[in-house]
């Protein structure tokens, strides 16, 4: 990989985190199904990991990568808070799985980002 397709790849990562993120939103904030429901937590983790994901790969891993984290922590606590007020419930048990998908989502991103660092350095540029 180039550092220029690297580059490209922190692009799009940046783009469809910005998709991402709306959807979560409105999916968040729209109406939906209302009480514990073990399907709802997965789909908490997995929305949360892959916003997650894609905002340490469009990050790279480097600066404000932590501060992107923690973000998104408190935006999923924002939505539950908001949810009471548009007529849904808010939930506790939505915002650790929002926390614990952040977490994984993270490590997960981080790692393809050093992956992709090893990668571009072991490389020899004719290959």
């Amino acid at each position: 990989m180039t550092p220029k397709s690297e580059k490209n790849l922190t692009h799009l990562a940046m783009a469809l985190f910005w998709g991402f993120l709306a959807l979560v939103a409105w999916g968040e904030l729209g109406p939906g199904t209302v009480g514990f429901d073990v399907w709802d937590k997965l789909q908490h983790f997995g929305a949360y990991a892959l916003l997650a994901g894609l905002i340490t790969v469009a990050l790279e891993a480097r600066r404000w990568w932590l501060g992107g984290l923690v973000g998104l922590v408190a935006f999923g606590g924002g939505l539950e808070i908001l949810q009471g007020m548009v007529g849904r419930d808010m939930s506790f048990r939505d915002e650790i799985a929002n926390t614990l998908g952040v977490i994984a989502g993270g490590s997960a991103g981080w790692a393809l980002c050093a992956m992709l660092r090893a990668w571009v350095v072991e490389v020899p540029a004719g290959d």
